[in-house]
């Protein structure tokens, strides 16, 4: 029955060492796919002659396996449209089966999981308010226009014409003087810090880290092998001279100046200037991320650390997941002219870069003036849902609540100290109730501290959900 074809290298071979007959082979796997759910009732099934050439048979075998597939009732053939999965199979033929369920992990550090984000969920941005038709538009553009050069490999540094469009963004609104050269486009925060690492650091390299502070930032340099050393964090930001009784020889510190992460402070200018001296002095290296720092609600935008670096030690880290959607992964790391042709380098040996046609949409998206035009409309709308949120939960709590508001932010801070419980244990009921919220204590280092419950508020779309929401917290705590 066999013909003289050779199946494909990735093509599921057929035992010819059975007694059982090829067609009849075929027939039991399509059977087992339908009934086990992989295939599922309207799905379209490989045309015979392909799959014959797939499997190295002739076509008639095929057909034969078919025919009694459908005689059967397991498939329905629709004529040109092709043979598809009978619409009408009983329910026990197109039960899935399922993966038993379990109960859903406490979220780390306030990190997104895959699927739908839950409520409270920290550092994401409103999605109700994005706007996806002007971006449609974007996108179908570039596909439209897409040539054989569109389809190559970019430039692992990335897309020049984004490059330039964040140079100039940077520029302007965070007072951070670069040239395109020095932009790289990265897959996001993480990967811009990994690459950091791979280029300045060394194996138990010691790093000054916030303490409390961003959880990924100990992960990644956990993975690339430096030590990090948390250094406490008061109102003024990074407390320098504990760094210095601790570390005074650490070869990076990275911090998160505009607004930290999750205290929400913002460096003091003495505290700026007294790091970059250590820096300079030292010839350790900065990075500055900065996480939410395009969302101020009180006062003007602060410029960026690196806006003072005179002597080059500030590494500039940027995202687009916090003011456009996570979804796209892409970041950037504006580094020094002198490290330029390194980082390069090694951003080429470690990866053919973030896809060509997503980054030519955001260009797109900056350089005509939409991206300026939607982070103004985010800050008002933040403001707006931040407010909602706070007084919900006064609403629901009372004196038993104090919220710590400070000057931005995609998160406020609530410490509930009159209910009896650490902050770990009401996170805990409330994740358990469906709402994300993270216990400041399990941002802490290397000694437990302030406590406190941390809230997005950035997909709160109305007063009456904010009361809702708090109602259910309310009743989660018991």
């Amino acid at each position: 029955m066999a013909s003289g074809k050779k199946p494909s290298r990735n093509a599921p071979t057929l035992d010819r060492a059975r007694a059982t007959p090829l067609f009849r082979q075929i027939y039991e796997r399509y059977r087992n796919a339908i009934e086990q759910g992989t295939l599922r009732p309207g799905d379209r099934v490989a045309s015979a002659r392909n799959l014959a050439s797939e499997l190295g048979v002739a076509r008639g075998t095929v057909e034969a396996a078919f025919s009694q597939l459908t005689g059967e009732g397991y498939l329905s053939s629709r004529g040109q449209a092709g043979t598809v999965v009978s619409p009408s199979l009983p329910v026990q033929h197109a039960a899935r089966r399922e993966p038993r369920r379990v109960e859903a992990p406490v979220a780390v550090g306030g990190l997104m999981q895959p699927g739908e984000p839950p409520l409270l969920q920290l550092g994401i941005p409103s999605f109700d308010a994005f706007p996806r038709k002007l971006w449609s538009r974007l996108a179908a553009r570039r596909m439209r226009g897409m040539g054989a050069a569109d389809m190559f490999y970019g430039a692992p540094a990335g897309f020049a014409p984004l490059r330039e469009a964040i140079a100039a963004y940077l520029q302007v609104s965070r007072g951070v003087a670069c040239h395109p050269s020095q932009v790289l486009v990265t897959p996001g925060y993480r990967a811009s810090l990994a690459l950091v690492a791979n280029v300045l650091l060394k194996k138990d390299d010691r790093v000054w880290i916030e303490d409390p502070g961003f959880p990924p930032t100990h992960e990644v340099l956990r993975r690339t092998g430096q030590r990090a050393v948390p250094v406490p964090v008061d109102e003024e930001g990074l407390v320098v001279s504990r760094g210095l009784r601790k570390a005074p020889k650490a070869r990076m510190a990275v911090v998160t100046p505009s607004h930290q992460a999750p205290l929400g402070v913002s460096m003091s200018l003495a505290r700026r200037l007294q790091l970059l001296e250590w820096a300079s002095t030292a010839n350790a290296w900065i990075v500055e991320d900065d996480y939410d720092g395009e969302y101020r609600y009180a006062g003007p935008p602060l410029p960026a650390l690196k806006s003072l670096d005179g002597n080059d030690r500030v590494l500039y880290a940027g995202s687009f997941s916090k003011v456009l959607y996570p979804g796209l992964a892409l970041g950037y790391l504006v580094v020094p002219e002198s490290l330029r042709a390194c980082f390069e380098e090694v951003a080429r040996i470690g990866s053919n870069g973030s896809p060509q046609l997503t980054q030519a949409i955001v260009a797109d998206f900056m350089r005509e003036g939409h991206f300026s035009r939607h982070l103004k409309k985010m800050r008002l709308l933040y403001a707006r849902r931040r407010s909602m949120l706070a007084s919900a939960l006064l609403e629901a709590f009372g004196d038993a609540v104090r919220i710590d508001l400070k000057s931005g932010g995609m998160h406020l801070l609530a410490r509930f100290d009159g209910l009896g419980h650490r902050d770990a244990e009401l996170a805990r009921r409330a994740q358990q109730a469906g709402l994300n919220c993270q216990p400041l204590s399990g941002r802490h280092v290397a000694a437990s501290g302030d406590e406190g419950l941390l809230m997005g508020f950035t997909n709160i779309a109305s007063a009456a959900e904010a009361n809702r929401l708090a109602a259910l917290l309310r009743a989660a705590f018991g």
